[in-house]
């Protein structure tokens, strides 16, 4: 079995061993077996990583893949926009082909902006080809993923149920679960609609079919009028709600909604940045940080925003400082007295609590013994970062993809000295523009 011995990193293990000012690591096959301040291991590649920043793995909890090969296009439309444009255009003419090379650049980009481990929302995949295709292109690019298999929302035809009528495709789901089973990189679940956007009778089924499969359903919520109001309390009274429910954005609860999601242990994943930009509303990161929790952050729309996780940690992070300072100057008509979040919560936000949202805290999201391997090494000694008096500081606030240097998954390697290993990507990228000029051609919206 193979050994790495990682020697002389700054590591923040984000877990109960804290912070090594120098410290080795030392990963056996997939697995990390010693943390310390010095480990000799015989026959081990020793990786010389003094000057660098030895972090988890990012976990991107929310990012619609499909979305890759149309970067741009959506960054100046408002969610009202994004519906009629995306959904109900653009997604109506993605082939299986179009997915495939989406995701598997979009993976690929994820591994190279140090995301470990990603949560592919994949809504538009009417048919199991589709399906197929995009976690083809996950296993492809070698990122530790988890598919969510979604339902496509375009416009219904004369005499065409409506996507809010119809059930989640449980054969599916099943399909895919056991086509996958035991595959140590993925996991399948369920994007489901939620009663946000779906009828009673659909909510009910698809909750339903969540806990029967012992799998993850993530909804969205937020973003207009609830087609059904009083669908919340029917599922609590169902006995389906609990830790296995995920809810993505969060707008549109009550404080007493949230409070008792929170006690029934539900997760919350927020993309402060594309929520902002798209006007969901302010990101519920303040509200649940007022009961005990927090959230995970994810990318949501390449097609509008960026695709990496530390840019998503820092916006996360200033958007709640700034309501808080706000609300601390309105009460008391000064400055606050100090910071209300610290940049090791909002580091906590793109690695532990993705690891939690994913029901994996214990083996991914953060570095101990016994862990999977997935982890980052940021170069500390570059212009951008130097000098470094607070290591996590320095990764939140200052480091970016241009620091990224190497990214292991699994115990593997799959970015190098700034360069991602064992991919052509000029064949790919050239499928991505050719794919993403055709979607775009459809609504006149190409640049050819």
């Amino acid at each position: 079995m193979s050994r790495t011995l990682i020697h002389g990193a700054t590591v923040l293990t984000m877990d109960a061993q804290g912070d090594l000012p120098r410290g080795d690591v030392l990963v056996t096959g997939d697995t990390i077996t010693e943390i310390a301040p010095g480990i000799q291991a015989d026959a081990a590649q020793v990786v010389d990583a003094s000057g660098c920043i030895l972090i988890p793995g990012l976990i991107n909890a929310h990012m619609h893949t499909w979305q890759t090969a149309l970067r741009g296009l959506a960054a100046n439309w408002t969610l009202l926009e994004y519906f009629r444009k995306m959904h109900a255009g653009l997604a109506t003419v993605f082939t299986p082909q179009d997915l495939r090379i989406a995701t598997e650049v979009g993976a690929l980009n994820q591994l190279n902006c140090g995301t470990t481990t990603l949560v592919d929302w994949c809504h538009n995949n009417p048919t199991p080809l589709h399906n197929d295709a995009a976690i083809d292109g996950l296993l492809a690019s070698g990122i530790r993923a988890a598919f969510f298999h979604g339902t496509p929302k375009p416009d219904p035809k004369p005499g065409e149920r409506p996507f809010w009528d119809v059930s989640h495709p449980r054969a599916e789901v099943e399909r895919l679960l056991k086509a996958h089973q035991g595959n140590p990189l993925l996991s399948v679940h369920a994007a489901v609609l939620g009663p946000h956007y779906s009828t009673l009778d659909v909510a009910l089924h698809d909750f339903r079919m969540v806990k029967e499969l012992g799998i993850i359903g993530s909804l969205h919520q937020g973003g207009g009028p609830a087609r059904t109001p009083e669908g919340w309390e029917q599922l609590e009274a169902a006995g389906l709600l609990g830790p296995q429910i995920n809810i993505v954005h969060g707008h549109a609860l009550s404080d007493e909604q949230l409070k008792r999601f929170c006690e029934l242990g539900m997760s919350f994943s927020a993309a402060a940045e594309s929520e902002m930009t798209q006007g969901h509303g302010h990101p519920i990161t303040g509200r649940l940080r007022a009961l005990g929790r927090a959230p995970s952050l994810g990318v949501d729309l390449e097609s509008a925003v960026s695709g990496d996780m530390l840019t998503q940690a820092r916006i996360a992070l200033a958007m709640q400082r700034s309501l808080d300072n706000a609300a601390y100057r309105e009460a008391h008509g000064s400055i606050p007295p100090s910071s209300t979040i610290t940049t090791r919560e909002a580091l906590s936000w793109v690695t532990v609590e993705g690891a939690r949202m994913l029901g994996q805290s214990h083996r991914i999201g953060s570095l101990a013994p016994g862990k999977q391997a997935d982890l980052v090494l940021i170069r500390a000694s570059d212009l951008n970062m130097q000098p470094v008096h607070d290591a996590v500081s320095s990764v939140v606030m200052q480091a970016s993809l241009a620091n990224i240097d190497s990214v292991m998954v699994a115990g593997r390697w799959k970015k190098r000295h700034g360069a991602l290993l064992d991919v052509d990507l000029a064949p790919r990228l050239a499928a991505l523009r050719a794919s993403g000029e055709k979607i775009a051609a459809t609504l006149g919206l190409s640049n050819r």
